[in-house]
């Protein structure tokens, strides 16, 4: 069993990246994927933790020699996620395999935390108007080497007795029509297709069901993205119904896209979802990975 979609406190997850490969391994599974929010910064730390791990093995099976259990080191795959605006409607893209060493994905994102710092200054001064005391400094120690996000912001405001709930603050702050929320800057879907393929990695549509598009729309969507090469569509996801997932597959086999799937972990900020298994009855078999793979190997070069 896999996982393709994982997030960790690198951007809004709790678990760090050496915690999630640790808790991969718990639960058993054969591969992960670290697939952050418009970030890459935890691959060179779950990457080291997976290769420390297998350091201790005495086999080629993967087992832990000097704790006496049988639990497989799980491979890391370095992903991301992109957060992109296609007429006004959020889609995320998912980028599987990447090159974090790319020198122009580098400068991408380079360029997107300088423009999300600037979005977050101008959040906290929201919250300073309102007398809510939400300091950027603070927020920043409070979580540092993380690409913040609104999950951050609301469980300061948590911590600090502003609200009770997380829901409670978007709901009251951070929502999209709240007092408190700046627009985050967006490219197109079709650039984050570019720019994964440009990482040397597989483009795949995220959680397409969560749009809550027409069919026709999600049709169309599918249709320019699998021109720009979009190579997969999250097809086993979460929160999905049995009937979603058919609706899913159908769209991957009229495109010819791979299908992928994820449980689009975050730890404590999703409460009840859990790695690998999502509310409980999630399961990605290693078919999906393997499929992903043998893709790969034959469009290199």
């Amino acid at each position: 069993m896999v996982d393709l979609h994982v997030h960790s406190n690198r951007s809004d997850g709790t678990l760090s990246p050496t915690e999630l490969v640790d808790y991969a391994m718990e639960k058993g599974l054969h591969a992960i994927a670290l697939t952050d929010h418009d970030t890459i910064d935890g691959l060179e730390e779950a990457l080291e933790h997976a290769a420390y791990l297998r350091s201790k093995t005495s086999n080629l099976s993967g087992n832990i020699s000097d704790t006496g259990t049988s639990c497989r080191v799980p491979e890391i795959i370095p992903g991301i996620e992109l957060s992109t605006d296609q007429n006004g409607q959020e889609v995320h893209v998912v980028g599987l395999f990447i090159n974090p060493k790319n020198e122009a994905f580098q400068e991408y994102l380079k360029e997107f935390v300088e423009s999300r710092t600037l979005r977050n200054q101008k959040m906290c001064k929201k919250f300073s108007e309102l007398g809510i005391d939400l300091p950027y400094e603070a927020l920043c120690e409070r979580f540092p080497d993380s690409i913040l996000t609104r999950a951050h912001y609301a469980r300061y405001l948590m911590e600090h007795g502003h609200v009770k709930s997380i829901k409670e603050a978007f709901d009251r702050y951070l929502g999209d029509r709240c007092p408190c929320y700046v627009p985050r800057e967006k490219i197109t879907p079709r650039k984050a297709v570019d720019l994964i393929l440009t990482a040397e990695g597989l483009p795949i549509l995220a959680h397409p069901i969560l749009y809550r598009m027409s069919d026709a729309r999600l049709d169309a969507l599918t249709a320019d993205l699998k021109n720009a090469g979009l190579v997969g569509i999250e097809a086993i996801y979460s929160t999905y119904t049995p009937s979603e997932e058919r609706q899913i597959r159908r769209l991957a086999a009229k495109y010819d896209l791979l299908i992928s799937g994820g449980s689009d972990f975050h730890g404590a900020n999703k409460p009840g979802l859990d790695l690998g298994t999502g509310y409980g009855k999630l399961y990605i078999p290693d078919d999906v990975l393997t499929d992903l793979k043998r893709y790969r190997e034959d469009h290199r070069g």
